[in-house]
């Protein structure tokens, strides 16, 4: 017997009108409160950094061949060194793992390695060694800053792409929205202590792709309805255009977010952080989307029928009644 109404999607409303930019002011007062608190957060407490930032030492774990290594085993005996930061990664079979590791201040690498080693060992069984390699703190720092620049690279990408698209105060709510959502994602990565690697470089460039594509869909069906509307105001219309993606926004973002929940449970520990900060990033940049990056069009102002509509001040209670 097949259910009436399925399937269940057809129960969400198929149009909505909430008047997004009559609640503008209080949410950029929260979103700049938020951004202050995390740009502070990622000095102090600061950033918990990752071995790939902070430097450390890496080697490579084999079992005989037709033996399974337990990855759990090691990552728990090389944690109960004390060395901090422990990372085990399986390669190539379940016989092979990557193990990296930190070295603490003043103790001798070789030391430490062959302390590894041994907790190794101890736990596993008969195990082979090779690759054994050293991150020093240049090293470390080059890759830190190497991995800003990404960032700073893949923002400034993501204006001029949205100049040369749209009008440049679409470009200026864009980089507004990218600037708030990437401040915000290292609040989160700052606030719940994760791990901050080169995972989380990329997640971080996740998150402003993602943010970036969901501005676009709003930024192009506000253009389509400013010329379609030429005599409605522009807070109706970007009222408009912001109910008329809404569906598409959230049902992107909750099944993005379903993906990652499971990574983030099921993915094991190397994953968690990674499936956490990008969940977080897509709910951020989501949120930028409808009060971040269009609010900041109407205090701009946008052309219409070849002429230049004039800001209006954005003030509680002042939106227009449906």
């Amino acid at each position: 017997m097949i259910m009436r109404g399925w399937p269940l999607i057809k129960l969400l409303p198929q149009k909505t009108n909430f008047r997004f930019v009559r609640y503008a002011p209080i949410m950029g007062v929260i979103s700049a409160v938020v951004c202050a608190a995390s740009i502070v957060a990622c000095f102090y407490p600061g950033l918990n950094m990752g071995i790939d930032f902070r430097g450390g030492a890496s080697l490579e774990v084999a079992k005989p061949a037709g033996q399974v290594l337990d990855l759990g085993a090691v990552r728990d005996a090389v944690g109960e060194t004390g060395l901090g930061d422990v990372q085990v990664q399986g390669i190539d079979s379940e016989s092979n793992a990557i193990v990296r590791f930190q070295i603490p201040e003043g103790e001798d690498q070789t030391e430490v390695v062959q302390r590894v080693e041994a907790a190794i060992s101890d736990a596993v069984g008969e195990v082979t060694y090779s690759g054994v390699s050293v991150v020093g703190s240049k090293v470390s720092g080059e890759l830190f800053m190497s991995g800003m620049l990404a960032l700073g690279s893949a923002v400034v990408l993501m204006f001029l792409y949205i100049w040369f698209r749209f009008e440049p105060q679409f470009g200026f709510g864009a980089i507004a929205g990218l600037v708030h959502d990437v401040i915000l994602t290292f609040g989160v990565i700052a606030l719940f202590r994760l791990e901050f690697s080169l995972n989380m470089v990329a997640a971080i460039l996740t998150v402003i792709g993602y943010s970036m594509n969901d501005t676009v869909v709003v930024f192009d069906r506000l253009r389509e309805n400013l010329r379609k509307y030429k005599t409605m105001p522009l807070r109706e219309v970007i009222d408009l255009s912001i109910n008329e993606t809404l569906s598409r926004t959230i049902i992107t973002g909750i099944t993005a977010i379903m993906v990652l929940a499971a990574l983030a449970l099921l993915g094991g520990e190397a994953l968690f952080g990674f499936s956490i900060a990008l969940m977080m990033g897509i709910i951020i940049g989501t949120y930028s989307s409808i009060y971040v990056g269009t609010p900041i069009i109407l205090l701009w102002g946008v052309k219409r029928g070849g002429a230049v509509e004039e800001a209006e001040p954005i003030k509680l209670g002042m939106a227009s009644r449906p």
